[in-house]
């Protein structure tokens, strides 16, 4: 699959490799060496495979392969645990969960269960909302939508890779960007290697590669990371600067899907600040005025 999601495990695999120096792993680390890192024979010998093996698993070509080969190769790789769970789904891309429709007729809509919504409603205190594939934001609360703003955007730009790297006022309102960017990347990594097939994933990634040098560079780095919780700092243009712990949670029977909710510290100046902004957000306007 020749797209800017194809070719998963080698470019994954050798951006791994590349990352090593022989002399962490016990290997003289002097002679000219054509690329940094690990040669395919050095890890297919700290593995315990044939190189043949490793250069047809590398090229995506080889046959069905062990969780004990995965996990030797991971190992001497240096992978943690969300790396070591992305390379068995690129290495055995046909060892996935069925899903509702076939890869010919397209990825199925998401869709939202009732309770979900009303499960975002009663978080009336802290700003929430759902991710779903490709990171599109599915729903939100109100307190949600005043943060972000997601009723004011376009349905195709409710899409948190899209705002990060599109939007033009990105840089302003995360001011620590590079690290959202970072963040926003390695996690987009993750569901092209659970949907190696969707159509969707491989326009948005060739998009965000047109149109963005930073997204180019992040994607050819490889980093695969989960979003489970951190810190995040936002710049709202009406009550300034906002420092956003969260937490993520996957949905119960919906493996796809993802609530995300910033949990302000008590007290803070932040909660303080989200206050004023759900009772603004929360004045109706007068028209003409």
């Amino acid at each position: 699959m020749d797209t800017p999601i194809g070719r998963e495990i080698g470019d994954f695999l050798r951006s791994r490799r590349a990352r090593i120096r022989p002399e962490e792993v016990g290997l003289p680390g002097h002679g000219r060496r054509r690329v940094p890192g690990l040669r395919r024979e050095e890890v297919a010998q700290l593995a315990g495979v044939s190189v043949d093996y490793y250069i047809r698993l590398e090229q995506g070509r080889g046959p069905s392969v062990s969780d004990a080969v995965l996990d030797a190769i991971g190992r001497v790789l240096r992978l943690d645990d969300t790396e070591q769970g992305y390379l068995r789904k690129v290495a055995r891309p046909g060892v996935r969960r069925a899903g509702p429709r076939t890869a010919a007729a397209g990825p199925a809509p998401q869709k939202v269960r009732p309770g979900l919504r009303l499960l975002l409603d009663t978080v009336d205190r802290a700003p929430a909302f759902l991710l779903g594939r490709r990171m599109d934001v599915l729903a939100w609360n109100d307190l949600g939508d005043a943060v972000v703003g997601f009723s004011q955007m376009a349905p195709r730009d409710r899409n948190i890779p899209r705002q990060v790297f599109l939007d033009p006022r990105a840089h302003e309102t995360y001011p620590e960007w590079p690290a959202v960017a970072a963040e926003t990347v390695a996690h987009l990594r993750l569901d092209a290697g659970n949907h190696p097939q969707d159509p969707q994933l491989a326009t948005l990634v060739g998009e965000l590669s047109l149109a963005s040098e930073d997204f180019r560079r992040l994607w050819a780095d490889h980093q695969v990371r989960e979003k489970s919780y951190g810190t995040k700092r936002l710049v709202h243009p009406v009550v300034g600067e906002l420092t956003l712990p969260y937490e993520t949670l996957t949905v119960p029977g919906e493996p796809d899907q993802m609530l995300v909710v910033y949990t302000p510290e008590p007290g803070s100046r932040t909660e303080e600040r989200l206050r004023l902004l759900a009772s603004w957000a929360a004045t109706p306007t007068t028209p003409g005025v």
